[in-house]
């Protein structure tokens, strides 16, 4: 189910009718915002007409293919011998996927255009996403942009597409996708979150930011809570509550908490991120997710310069990256970002 973002999909859909379907689209917004949901809508969209005179004649007006239709089973079951999906490789030796989405994944592509398209019609191929590529896989990807084969498309997905090679960006046509409004969240979601309590519910649609996949993956995975215990020890800074410090860290730190402890991550910056605009723009600048939040943050940001903040954030990011990059004790990182934060909160 895609939600909000009819002037994308409506974009897509008067291209393909028009006949100027451009080879490659730059689908952009934040993490869970519903691009690779409308990458694959329209995918199927795709291989079920084909043509714009089809839909024409079927009186087809979105984008939408119901689920029991062959064409929804079998690229939801990845069966569908016209699409092709790059993304970060599995590690069946870590349990995880793979830091990177490698040259070898983007190389999967000359086979792929290389043959007769297994099933006639438009080849398919969706990147998901290139925020995760390095140097060598985007200049793969790049070469592939310069010299499309016949009736192929490319959906390719990025959070952040300043990031991305100019080249890049310059050969697809980009497809911006915008958060949602609170109350178009709330209505995404209810059917979800209808068990939780309104407050609870107001909170996850506030640190939501417009998405509704990071919205269930808070409620889904104890982000209120996470949300709350990490306020808790903020909101004792400078002097700071060991107990808590520690005992949210080892939390953190547990086997199998990887999603934990990455929600984490995000809340913390996007709190930093909070903290510097709220010290900037004064005391109305903000909607609380916690009452008395505004004043916690006012306390913090007057302690301390907005740069020393915008200081303790990037360096917070990078200390996390670079510990999950050569796989450092999760415990020592967290401890090591509330002593940061409490060196900037004595000023």
């Amino acid at each position: 189910m895609l939600y909000g973002h009819q002037p994308a999909e409506d974009a897509l859909r008067e291209a393909f009718m028009a006949g100027r379907l451009h080879h490659a689209w730059l689908i952009t917004g934040p993490a869970g915002i519903g691009k690779a949901t409308l990458a694959y809508r329209f995918a199927r969209f795709l291989l079920k007409y084909g043509d714009p005179r089809i839909v024409e004649s079927a009186g087809v007006e979105t984008l939408h293919i119901p689920p029991e239709d062959e064409v929804f089973k079998r690229v939801s079951s990845r069966g569908h011998a016209n699409v092709l999906t790059l993304r970060k490789p599995w590690n069946d030796k870590t349990k995880k996927y793979m830091t990177v989405l490698s040259v070898d994944e983007v190389r999967r592509t000359h086979d792929f255009f290389g043959m007769k398209a297994g099933e006639g019609g438009w080849r398919i191929c969706i990147v998901d996403s290139a925020d995760d590529m390095n140097t060598s896989s985007a200049n793969a990807l790049l070469k592939v942009l310069e010299e499309p084969p016949a009736q192929t498309i490319f959906l390719v997905l990025a959070n952040h597409p300043g990031r991305l090679l100019p080249t890049i960006r310059s050969r697809c046509r980009t497809l911006p996708l915008k958060p949602l409004s609170h109350d178009q969240l709330l209505s995404a979601v209810h059917g979800h979150l209808g068990h939780m309590a309104d407050g609870d519910m107001e909170a996850v649609a506030k640190l939501a930011q417009g998405s509704v996949g990071r919205a269930l993956l808070l409620a889904g995975g104890g982000g209120i809570e996470l949300y709350r215990e990490m306020h808790g020890v903020i909101a004792s800074l400078p002097k700071p509550d060991v107990p808590a410090v520690h005992a949210l860290a080892e939390k953190l730190a547990r086997r199998g908490n990887d999603q934990a402890y990455e929600m984490f991550r995000e809340l913390l910056s996007d709190w930093l991120v909070r903290l510097v605009r709220q010290g900037a723009g004064g005391p109305a600048m903000i909607d609380e997710v916690i009452a008395g939040e505004a004043d916690i943050m006012n306390r913090l940001a007057a302690g301390a310069s907005l740069d020393r903040w915008v200081e303790v954030w990037e360096n917070t990011a990078r200390t996390a990256e670079r510990a999950e990059a050569l796989n450092l004790d999760r415990k020592q990182v967290v401890l090591g970002t509330f002593a940061a934060l409490e060196t900037a909160a004595r000023g």
